[in-house]
């Protein structure tokens, strides 16, 4: 049996405004672990079965952690590094588009709370997909994933791959 991935932390050096923005941006539940320490966003829901119906797994959780001190370490007072890394590729988070959200919405949410849009409206053919991403205020990339169909729908203003 294979090991499971169960959580992807994002470092925010505010972590009570970071949990603020991802609950206003995709409406997700912000639980304090506690409050401006370490946030766990909780999106809800199940993965779904090929038939759309509701499986057993619940969906993954992402936690927002203070590389001030990132918790949780053995040392009370954490280790080094304790910034933000500002410069390079980070990791990516992906987040499916529900089916009652549009990217458009997200996307303006997203800037209006201070994201930079690094792209939008591309289709990348070997997932099928249609994506779109920004850089959240604390320099996190996250792309924003929609079904594309059996066949593919393509808009005509999308860049292809």
């Amino acid at each position: 049996m294979p090991n499971t991935l169960i959580f992807v932390d994002l470092p925010a050096d505010d972590p009570a405004a970071a949990g603020r923005f991802y609950a206003e941006v995709f409406g997700w539940r912000d639980d304090h672990k506690p409050e401006g320490v370490y946030h766990r966003m909780v999106p809800g829901g199940m993965f779904p079965n090929p038939d759309g119906s509701d499986s057993e797994i619940g969906n993954l959780h992402v936690g927002i952690f203070d590389p001030a001190n990132a918790r949780p370490h053995p040392n009370d007072a954490g280790v080094d590094p304790r910034a933000i890394s500002a410069e390079g590729r980070k990791p990516r988070i992906w987040v499916l588009i529900s089916d009652d959200d549009t990217p458009e919405r997200i996307l303006a949410a997203a800037e209006e709370r201070g994201a930079t849009v690094l792209w939008r409206n591309h289709f990348w053919g070997t997932f099928n997909g249609l994506n779109h991403a920004f850089r959240d205020p604390w320099g996190n990339e996250i792309l924003l994933w929609g079904k594309a169909g059996d066949p593919p729908r393509i808009p005509d203003d999308y860049t292809r791959e």
